[in-house]
């Protein structure tokens, strides 16, 4: 017999899954419910607001482990410049195999919800940031002034967002590794 905690994690597992590869509008809860396995009073039980209390729920665990794997690519390293590239490049691998393309982490349901939805887009955004702070940290501990390293982290993440778009749009990783490649021009520090 499935616990109840199992049962939690397989429904958040799979909607964070289904939001990433379909969407918030094309995600539906019975979907999920079957996809996940779980009973369907405990999608109810666990989530008791429904589809956005989830996406909420789905968008913060998969925020987290983005946040790890850039953490352990940015801890592989001491050298700022080829921890970011370790991080894209890593991403980048994910279209190696077009059959196995996880989707857009978080972007797909930001993009779709943002404006109908302050809670998601306040999640999304939160989400965004504490990506951000990993990139500016590692920049932080490497010489980086802080506001500097902030904008940087920005727009690293920036660019791996609209990297991992083209990359799904192409079915191709070259967008990612072109950013890959630019990092070092990107990231000198001022003066």
């Amino acid at each position: 017999m499935t616990s109840r905690g199992d049962s939690r994690e397989k429904i958040l597992h799979t909607a964070s899954r289904l939001f990433q590869l379909q969407g918030y509008h094309a995600t539906g809860l019975n979907q999920i419910v079957k996809e996940s396995g779980a009973p369907k009073g405990s999608l109810y039980h666990f989530f008791p607001n429904g589809k956005e209390e989830l996406a909420i729920e789905a968008v913060t665990y998969t925020g987290k482990l983005i946040e790890h794997l850039i953490q352990q690519s940015m801890d592989e390293t001491s050298d700022p410049i080829e921890a970011i590239q370790q991080f894209i490049k890593k991403t980048a691998s994910q279209f190696d195999n077009t059959q196995s393309i996880q989707g857009l982490p978080v972007g797909l349901l930001a993009s779709e919800t943002a404006l109908i939805s302050e809670p998601l887009r306040t999640v999304c955004m939160k989400v965004f940031k504490s990506w951000e702070a990993g990139f500016a940290k590692k920049l932080m501990e490497n010489g980086f002034a802080e506001e500097e390293a902030n904008q940087l982290g920005m727009l690293v993440n920036t660019m791996i967002e609209g990297g991992i778009m083209l990359s799904l749009t192409n079915k191709d990783k070259t967008p990612l590794l072109l950013i890959a490649d630019q990092i070092p021009v990107l990231v000198r520090k001022k003066g």
